[in-house]
Formats: C-alpha cells, sequence, structure tokens
C-alpha cells in the first residue's frame, strides 16, 4: 500500500533535494498554491534545494518570466529545469535538421534564441513544411482543437520521413478548470502514424540529466537516494522517477483527481487501483503538495 502523507514536512528530512514540477503541483496555470509555495519555502529554510523540473517548452529565462507574472514566490524555488531547455540543446545540434516547421503559438518562439554556451551555434530557419527537414513542436497551434486537425499535415510528414522534435511531452495538462492539449499529444499522434517523435522532457533521461546539472551548478553534490521527484503526472514526473530511481511523491489532487477520487486525500482504494491499472508506482502519495 502506497504511504498517504499529510503534508512534504513528513518525509522531507530524508532529502536534500525535490525535483519539483510545476503545473498542477505548485500552480494552475493561472495562480501559485500557496500552500504548495509554503512547503517548499520550509523545504529551502530547512536547507534542502529545489529544482523546479518542468515539461515547459519555454527556456530557463521564459520559465522564470511566467512564474514572475504569476506570482510565484522566488523564495520558494532555486534552479530551473525544463524541458524546452533539453529539446532546444537537441535541436541546435541538428537532430532535425537546420530547416523545420515549426508547431507552436508565437509566445514560444524564444525557443529559437541561440544557445550561446554551444560554439558554432547555427541558425534554425522556420519554414514551410514542404521546405522542411523535421518539424519542432512546442504545443499545438489551438490547445483546446483536437489533436486530429493535424492528421493531414503529418501524414504528408511521415511520408517525407521528418522527424518530431516535441518540446513538451506532457498530454494534456489543465489551466484552471479548462483541460489542454499539449505537444506530447501531438507527438503520439505523429508516432501512432508510423512517424518518429524525439522526446527530451519527463519521463525521459535528457531533462533528469539537466536537472542534476543544475543542481550541481549551486554547488550541491546530492545523490539520487537523497532526491525526491514531485509531480501529478503518472505518466511522466512518476515514470520518470522510477526510471532514474529517484523516490517520488505523487499529487493525487492534480491530473487524476476524479481517477483517485482526490478532494483533501486520495482515497485509497481509488488510488491503489489507479496505479495497478497504470503498473506505474510511486514511493508516496498526497492529495495537494503543502
Amino acid at each position: 500500500m502506497i504511504r498517504i502523507l499529510q503534508s512534504l514536512a513528513d518525509v522531507s528530512a530524508q532529502y536534500d533535494a525535490l525535483f519539483c514540477d510545476l503545473w498542477g503541483c505548485l500552480h494552475n496555470g493561472i495562480a501559485p498554491f500557496p500552500a504548495a509555495v509554503s512547503a517548499l519555502q520550509t523545504f529551502r529554510a530547512g536547507g534542502g534545494a529545489v529544482v523546479l523540473l518542468t515539461n515547459s517548452p519555454k527556456p530557463r529565462a521564459g520559465v522564470e518570466a511566467q512564474l514572475d507574472d504569476m506570482g510565484v514566490p522566488r523564495d520558494c524555488w532555486d534552479t530551473i529545469a525544463s524541458s524546452g531547455d533539453s529539446a532546444r540543446l537537441a535541436m541546435f545540434r541538428g537532430v532535425v535538421g537546420e530547416k523545420v516547421y515549426f508547431i507552436g503559438e508565437e509566445q514560444d518562439l524564444p525557443f529559437f534564441e541561440p544557445i550561446h554556451l554551444l560554439e558554432n551555434c547555427p541558425e534554425i530557419e522556420r519554414v514551410p513544411l514542404a521546405e522542411a527537414e523535421g518539424i519542432v513542436c512546442t504545443g499545438p497551434f489551438d490547445a483546446l482543437a483536437d489533436p486530429d486537425v493535424n492528421r493531414p499535415d503529418f501524414l504528408y510528414a511521415k511520408t517525407k520521413g521528418l522527424k518530431l522534435l516535441c518540446a513538451n511531452p506532457d498530454i494534456v495538462v489543465d489551466r484552471g478548470d479548462s483541460r489542454e492539449w499539449c505537444a506530447g499529444a501531438l507527438a503520439r499522434l505523429y508516432t501512432e502514424m508510423g512517424g518518429e517523435s524525439l522526446y527530451f522532457g519527463k519521463p525521459h533521461p535528457p531533462v533528469y540529466d539537466l536537472a542534476r546539472r543544475r543542481l550541481a551548478a549551486l554547488g550541491r553534490d546530492v545523490p539520487d537516494s537523497r532526491i525526491l521527484s514531485v509531480g501529478d503526472g503518472i505518466h511522466t514526473d512518476i515514470k520518470g522517477a522510477l526510471g532514474e530511481d529517484i523516490d517520488s511523491l505523487f499529487v493525487t489532487g492534480g491530473l487524476a483527481a476524479t481517477e483517485t477520487k482526490t478532494s483533501h486525500d486520495p482515497v485509497s482504494e481509488a488510488l491503489t487501483a489507479f496505479v495497478q491499472k497504470e503498473m506505474i508506482q510511486p514511493t508516496f502519495a498526497i492529495g495537494q503538495l503543502r
């Protein structure tokens, strides 16, 4: 049976660092969760380090600006590792070519800004699909539209053998009370159609390597046994933690609130049934990060 926590403080003494998800854990896409902010502030006050590990397609600076706009206090985190940064590094190393068809919103265009840490960083040119060597997807053109609207373009891209770089493996996210599609839904469709999708966020290793590097840059030498991964995505946060052999805290009141019957806490029987169905087992569970 999974241990259901009443607060992060129940186990915080066991860990020196958190890899903490954003959407559904620290905020709802509109405003921060006060209890989650307080929990992270308390963890840091006790000497712990907080790495915000997010599947956002934005570079670190973009995520930071978004958090500031949302009112997330800077004293509840230490550094940020984003799927966007991992994916950008791969893009500039040429995994989908230098002429790409871009699927995403105008707000995500900073994704194409050069990475100055790379020597001879190439310029990535956004072109029409017919001229593309590959596809870069930071999210759908319309987050509320069924991913199937991309099927005609994907069929054409598949016949050309184009690879799709997915900057955000999440399938859906809840913005307030509205559920929106993410880049992962489009990448999943492309793969189902026979195309090749490349992933760089949770649950895939590159973003965890980045998170460890960001933690080390803080001067913190933390073994995996002293890291706790916190998140509400069973197939991203929890599956990723299992793959990295890191303990995990499953926030059941996010994406899986209905399945786990979470109000303040998950219903134990519903939680057990859910993780057995998904065949992914977290170390701990909690209704909301607090």
